[in-house]
């Protein structure tokens, strides 16, 4: 008799099988793996808030009113976008070169929805935008480590993407909150307590976390080594650059190492049921 395994979501959690899946449908919301993604962004989320407040002060700081920092802050959703428009927009740059700027910022997000779609395509189109607005870079990560070898999401399997879920639950919620509280308290918050680079720290931090095997080790130091090498690049196409590098330096090992070896086991398998 075939037991499930800590993955695998129990019958009786289980859509039927024709039933379409949604963000909005209760029965994901209530997933066992909705909540364990609820509690690992909830682990890294500290050192995303010294960000998320900086970037706040700095809107204000930079020159921008408070209802148009906020209103970036409930909808740009990217410190590298808003910290990097900020300036141009208040030294009358042309709208159509911060375009540009904010575009090249968030390019590694088309890498990064290459890797989601396997998961994302079980939604509706619409979802499917809204679920790209919400996807940052700790949602991509943290999915990709839990769920890079699980089947694609469906109605049988909505594990990945109930994780999602979890995730940018408390990281959208979390953000936009810090974000808003920076812009309402800018003038209490000065600029030289270095929260800046406090913030460098924490996120320094959480990298070395997330670095879980060589392999991943390997993409960071060439995607840092890539970074450095591109910094003179226009628009902070730098990140752009660093992205490709950690993403093609991954698949390259991976296909590397695969002769010979066995399939890996579905991510956090290992880890036992939430």
């Amino acid at each position: 008799m075939h037991a499930p395994s800590a993955m695998e979501t129990p019958p009786a959690q289980r859509p039927p099988e024709d039933a379409a899946l949604s963000l909005w449908s209760p029965a994901l919301w209530r997933h066992p793996e909705c909540r364990r993604g609820m509690r690992d962004m909830w682990a890294v989320t500290p050192g995303m808030l010294a960000w998320a407040l900086i970037t706040g002060v700095a809107m204000v700081k930079g020159g921008l009113s408070v209802p148009l920092a906020l209103t970036m802050a409930l909808t740009v959703f990217s410190a590298g976008a808003q910290l990097a428009a900020v300036p141009l927009m208040m030294t009358g740059t042309p709208l159509w070169v911060i375009w540009l700027t904010a575009l090249c910022v968030n390019l590694r997000f088309v890498i990064f929805s290459v890797q989601m779609r396997r998961h994302l395509m079980a939604l509706p189109w619409r979802q499917r935008l809204l679920a790209g607005y919400l996807c940052a870079d700790l949602c991509y990560v943290l999915t990709q480590q839990r769920h890079g070898q699980s089947p694609p999401a469906d109605a049988r399997h909505p594990d990945a993407l109930a994780y999602f879920m979890g995730l940018f639950a408390v990281n959208w919620s979390t953000w936009v909150l810090t974000c808003c509280a920076g812009v309402w308290f800018a003038d209490q918050i000065p600029m030289h307590w270095g929260m800046g680079f406090a913030g460098t720290l924490a996120l320094l931090g959480l990298l070395v976390t997330l670095v879980k095997d060589r392999l991943t080790g390997l993409s960071a130091a060439l995607a840092g080594t890539a970074a450095v090498a591109a910094y003179g690049m226009p628009f902070k196409l730098h990140i752009v650059v660093a992205v490709a590098a950690a993403v093609a330096a991954g698949l390259l090992a991976e296909r590397v190492a695969a002769p010979g070896k066995a399939p890996r086991a579905p991510a956090g398998a290992d880890q036992g049921a939430p």
